[in-house]
């Protein structure tokens, strides 16, 4: 019971990691209709200012903050520059141009930084407190949950609440319609772009000192973890994002505890298949036309 204890813990921590990068991908395909398989190396560019502004500076705060500015301006940058000049008329273009763009980022991050390994430093002590002898959560955990809490809820807030979240919604699914309505469809595109880049260098900011370091390859993995999350969830709901990227973060966390971690990337395919046959939509896919 102490081990099964435990696991869902570690598994909520790490899920709630999840669920923030699986946030950015909901956002990018909320505002442009795209996955960007180039989030995980827009992440890591943006960790690696933060890593450089905190040996400069000494404080991890600013090098924190200077990571989110950062990512904000990269997407910015990435939807002008690049994607917008992309031929959308296939889906697939979109996917080659952000393959290639990984291939880019991770190189100049290569060139400028090498390929070793860097140590990242945590705001917040990662020892786990203990309630009966189990090890439960870590102050650095808590952190985790209310960054991803507070972003949820901002996003909530966002597409809900504002009109700029329904004009941003309104410019992805029907952009010719809007512009006739006077709905800047290019601005909304690069806000997007800018959220999603933003959310998904706070993720990279809480996932990578907890794994072996920092190096241009550093959120591989995570990525295809995230995008399961958000295809679990659907693609275009962030409670959705939320609830698969926790649902990923146990069923990694058991699996790896009970199994053997050799065993739980075949479990997150596993779970992908399953869902892809079951509800191809996501769990909380509406079934209904979205008008707006």
């Amino acid at each position: 019971m102490d081990r099964f204890v435990y696991l869902t813990f570690d598994g909520l921590s790490r899920g709630a990691v999840y669920a923030a990068f699986a946030l950015a991908l909901v956002l990018i395909w909320r505002a442009a209709r795209i996955v960007n398989f180039a989030q995980g190396a827009m992440a890591v560019a943006a960790v690696y200012v933060a890593y450089s502004v905190t040996e400069k500076t000494g404080s991890y705060w600013l090098g924190f903050a200077a990571a989110l500015v950062f990512g904000l301006l990269l997407g910015i940058a990435v939807e002008k520059a690049v994607m917008r000049f992309v031929d959308h008329s296939s889906p697939l273009n979109g996917v080659v141009v952000a393959l290639g763009l990984v291939l880019v980022v991770q190189g100049v991050l290569g060139i400028v930084y090498g390929n070793e390994f860097r140590p990242v430093q945590t705001p917040f002590a990662r020892d786990a407190f203990e309630v009966g002898g189990v090890a439960l959560l870590s102050r650095y955990d808590v952190f985790v949950f209310a960054a991803v809490g507070a972003v949820v809820v901002a996003l909530t807030v966002l597409f809900t609440r504002t009109s700029v979240g329904l004009r941003m919604r309104a410019a992805a699914f029907a952009p010719d319609v809007s512009r006739l309505l006077g709905v800047p469809v290019g601005g909304m595109l690069t806000l997007g772009w800018a959220l999603a880049a933003a959310v998904g260098s706070l993720a990279g900011m809480l996932v990578v000192p907890t794994e072996l370091g920092l190096n241009p390859n550093a959120m591989d993995v995570l990525f295809v973890s995230a995008f399961t999350a958000a295809v679990v969830g659907g693609l275009d709901s962030p409670i959705g994002a939320v609830t698969g990227g926790l649902i990923v973060g146990l069923l990694l966390s058991y699996v790896s505890g009970y199994l053997g971690a050799t065993v739980a990337p075949m479990a997150v395919l596993a779970l992908l298949v399953v869902v892809l046959l079951g509800r191809p939509g996501g769990l909380f896919s509406s079934s209904k036309a979205r008008l707006a």
